[in-house]
């Protein structure tokens, strides 16, 4: 059951990630030596353009978030690497902006728009939500972002959408994991109407109020926290809607292992590894796991989309 929303206050001011490093070294200590990954790399907060004042939203969860590091460092994104470290050591060069959004299928406003037009009318809101990937890791997460049905209804979809679509940018010069045939390039994602509508669904545009990495998915993401993280793809530049239901990277990839829906599940095990039991991503290795939560902890909110459905078939 989700609770009340963090106080803003109770989050690792900004201020700390600002100055860490400068802190660190008077202590003779370095910042990698301290929190780093394994690897040896590290990011902070002030490395990236702020958002400026947000608005904080109701639909947050209490928990508290993940630092600036762990968000920034551990990520699941194959354009850039198959590791969780390579996202972060291996997209320096790619250029979020400009960007643009190319909106098609069953609507009435179709085109292709530059981002800060598609963005304009919204207020960014902060909204912190757990991750749940399918790996059984987990952490939680400040973003910054816009309800995805909000800005759907703008493009004033017919009654013949019954699903929305997403694919991410193809540019193997700047995304070196694309230039292995490790998936079906570009990358695709889909949700029903119902589930996209979902006040819970945002697109996100930043993290801690600081612009979204690009190893985190710059410039434009998905976030769906009822579902596992795939679902959530990155670096988003076309949006379709359809009245079938659409093809999906991991689900075509591995169908026995990824559903088209992928709600957290944890009576329903991946074929190789449980999901009953999730490890928090900064609470260390060694570290016990937690039980995971049905729908990743929103189940008051969006169990109703799936009344009557068989969950262990529509997975």
């Amino acid at each position: 059951m989700r609770k009340q929303p963090i106080k803003s206050s109770e989050i690792t001011p900004e201020s700390v990630y600002l100055n860490r490093r400068k802190l660190l070294q008077a202590a003779g200590i370095s910042t990698a030596a301290l929190s780093a990954p394994a690897w040896g790399q590290t990011t902070i907060a002030g490395d990236y353009a702020s958002l400026g004042e947000l608005k904080k939203s109701p639909l947050s969860t209490d928990a508290e978030p993940n630092s600036f590091e762990d968000i920034a460092s551990y990520n699941n994104f194959y354009e850039f690497g198959l590791g969780k470290s390579d996202p972060l050591q291996n997209s320096e060069k790619f250029k979020p902006k400009p960007w643009s959004v190319t909106i098609d299928g069953e609507a009435e406003v179709t085109g292709t728009f530059a981002l800060e037009d598609i963005l304009k009318p919204h207020p960014v809101e902060e909204r912190i939500y757990r991750l749940r990937c399918v790996e059984a890791w987990s952490m939680v997460v400040p973003w910054a972002g816009i309800p995805l049905g909000d800005l759907l209804k703008r493009f004033k979809p017919t009654s013949k959408a019954k699903y929305v679509t997403f694919e991410t940018i193809v540019r193997p010069s700047e995304m070196p994991g694309q230039r292995r045939a490790t998936l079906d390039w570009p990358y695709r994602e889909g949700l029903r109407m119902d589930e996209a509508m979902h006040p819970l669904a945002i697109l996100a545009t930043g993290i801690y109020g600081r612009e979204l990495p690009n190893q985190n998915g710059a410039p434009l993401r998905l976030v769906v926290p009822w579902k596992y993280g795939f679902k959530s793809i990155k670096s988003i530049e076309r949006i379709s809607f359809t009245e079938t239901e659409p093809y999906t990277t991991w689900n075509a990839s591995a169908p026995q292992e990824y559903g088209f829906y992928a709600n957290v599940n944890p009576e329903v095990d991946h074929p190789r590894w449980s999901q009953a039991r999730e490890r928090p991503i900064g609470a260390g290795f060694f570290a016990s796991k937690i039980p995971t939560l049905m729908f990743n902890g929103y189940a008051d909110e969006v169990a109703g989309l799936y009344t009557g459905m068989d969950l262990s078939r529509y997975y």
